[in-house]
């Protein structure tokens, strides 16, 4: 396996094995697709790992048959069954998330954010999960649902290993400055320029 090297070593009194060891916060932003993508391959390498994961959904809808939600879930089975890899939760805001049951068809998508988000608060007290995925989380935080401050305050400080990845558009610069891993996936060419819509299998 090819290995990385630092650029540089801080003066921060850690081994080398206790800053590699260090627990992530990752951030996926940019105009282009595959900030998803990406965080559940990471999570997958996760689960490979025995790492428990816990995935939070903050915009997409119950109703969309996303492909990872599937194959997530299965790999959630093989653990029950088998003992290999490790649990998986999977959350969806469209659901009214799965810890709650609310009366009524009106849909408070402000209310369920920062529902969905107190939620992932009690986990990473509780130390329940190794790998968070918050997909598209950066909108609550985009359109004041969820204060940005506590986030970044309460990711912070979260306690024990816990590696936190959050994708979406226009991420705060506050997530940014408190992240240790910031990609931004920049279009250069794209399907859609020539007409072609998303497709079985590639978007979903």
């Amino acid at each position: 396996m090819p290995q990385g090297k630092p650029t540089s070593v801080p003066d921060d009194g850690l081994t080398t094995r206790q800053r590699r060891n260090r627990a992530l916060l990752v951030v996926h932003t940019g105009e282009m697709k595959g900030k998803s993508t990406a965080a559940f391959g990471l999570a997958l390498r996760g689960w490979n790992q025995g790492w428990p994961i816990g995935v939070f959904q903050f915009v997409k809808s119950a109703k969309w048959k996303v492909g990872e939600e599937a194959a997530f879930r299965a790999l959630g089975r093989l653990h029950e069954q088998t003992g290999e890899g490790a649990p998986v939760a999977w959350h969806k805001m469209g659901e009214g998330w799965s810890w709650i049951q609310r009366a009524g068809s009106e849909q408070d998508h402000a209310a369920d954010a920062r529902e969905g988000w107190e939620q992932v608060k009690r986990d990473l007290a509780a130390e329940a999960y190794k790998v968070y995925v918050l997909d598209e989380f950066t909108y609550p935080m985009k359109w004041g649902w969820v204060d940005v401050d506590d986030v970044v305050a309460t990711l912070r400080d979260r306690p024990g290993a816990q590696h936190v990845v959050i994708t979406g558009r226009d991420a705060d610069p506050r997530l940014v400055e408190a992240a240790d891993l910031v990609v931004e996936m920049t279009k250069v060419k794209h399907p859609m320029d020539v007409g072609q819509k998303g497709q079985r299998g590639i978007e979903w």
